[in-house]
């Protein structure tokens, strides 16, 4: 009889201490660094040049993006890094993101969407589009025009959209247009 008490009570404390650590894992976020790839064809319309994301750090004021674009050959062309804390600072304000969890889930979304087919523009500028007041470098633009090579574009907040693209003329990655 003693026996199957026993029994009886490490098995209702095992139970619990089961139902509490299950708890704790749904109340919790299951969080992986994001190493995330993409080949596209960006500084040669011939060659697919490699579109890498990182996100790294647990708690969002340590969280960092950082962002690559190597070449064909290789070479890196194209390198930012953008704090997590940035990014929560330009939101909508109608987004609650005052609890932890919340930033951690919006940071990790953005991470998930940076390599959306729609962030790939193919070509960066279409022959008929003209330059308006949020092309930073209109000779960049104009160039993209007649090269045709591709663009792509992340964002950097609510209203803070960053274009870029390849310089034939500059050899190098450029911002050839900033908006909303």
């Amino acid at each position: 009889m003693r026996k199957l008490l026993l029994f009886v009570v490490f098995s209702a404390l095992f139970a619990v201490s089961c139902n509490t650590d299950s708890k704790k894992e749904a109340d919790g976020i299951e969080f992986k660094n994001v190493d995330q790839r993409m080949a596209k064809s960006f500084s040669d319309l011939a060659t697919l040049d490699t579109f890498k994301l990182e996100l790294t750090g647990r708690k969002p004021e340590e969280m960092v993006f950082n962002f690559t674009i190597k070449n064909a050959k290789g070479a890196e062309i194209y390198n930012t890094k953008i704090k997590g804390t940035d990014l929560l600072g330009s939101t909508d304000p109608n987004v609650d993101l005052s609890k932890e969890k919340d930033q951690i889930v919006f940071l990790k979304t953005i991470a998930d969407n940076f390599f959306a087919e729609d962030n790939f523009l193919e070509p960066a500028v279409l022959p008929d589009n003209e330059a308006d007041n949020y092309v930073p470098d209109k000779g960049l633009y104009e160039e993209l025009k007649k090269s045709e090579l591709n663009g792509f574009k992340y964002r950097l907040g609510k209203e803070n959209n960053i274009y870029i693209a390849w310089s034939e003329k500059d050899k190098k990655v450029k911002i050839y247009y900033k908006c909303c």
